[in-house]
């Protein structure tokens, strides 16, 4: 019988969750150019980009600021702009917001080896005095990232068909686009039938 030990490690499962989850925002980017890394898809402006940038503001601010270990390559958003993190200046390269991104990835990681699960910090941006244990951010920080993966999902898959999972492991059948025309319009189908209802 292996050890409790052996299989059970929570530090590294939420760790790797979460650098999983990273890899998976960035390979979006793949083979696309900068318009369409950058353009909104959404009306809310959903773009490919601005999720990286926004996730890398967020991991900064998480496993920096709430835990008393800002990072100096935190940029300085502007005054009054709104959602600044959300979306790239056409002077922010790809390169320069993914690489913020990774900054932001060694300064989490950083904070992850250093402290033990049961850490205490203070999220000032929380309205109930924020205080949490780096357990609770390692899960919130995954969450949060998993879900902006999903919106990363759907907006590649708008610009240009793509899907999947990671860059090397697929989570959709392959199959041929004519399958997935008549699957779509199954579902258009059915819809349809159930509204009508």
């Amino acid at each position: 019988m292996l050890s409790a030990m052996a299989i059970y490690d929570p530090k590294a499962d939420l760790r790797d969750y979460l650098r999983g989850a990273r890899e998976a925002v960035v390979w979006k980017l793949d083979g696309l150019g900068e318009y369409d890394v950058r353009r909104p898809l959404t009306a809310t402006g959903t773009n490919l980009l601005g999720l990286v940038k926004h996730l890398a503001r967020g991991e900064f601010g998480y496993f920096g600021e709430t835990f008393g270990r800002p990072s100096d390559a935190v940029p300085r958003w502007p005054e009054g702009e709104e959602a600044w993190e959300a979306w790239a200046l056409p002077t922010e390269s790809r390169e320069s917001v993914v690489d913020l991104y990774r900054q932001a990835w060694a300064h989490a990681d950083a904070t992850i080896e250093a402290l033990p699960l049961d850490a205490v910090g203070r999220v000032p941006w929380w309205g109930d005095g924020g205080e949490v244990t780096l357990h609770h951010v390692l899960v919130h920080v995954t969450a949060e990232t998993q879900r902006h993966a999903g919106h990363a999902d759907i907006v590649r898959e708008l610009i240009d068909g793509t899907v999947g999972l990671l860059r090397t492991t697929t989570n959709v059948p392959t199959t041929d686009a004519a399958h997935w025309v008549a699957h779509r319009d199954m579902v258009e189908r059915h819809a349809r039938e159930a509204a009508g209802r």
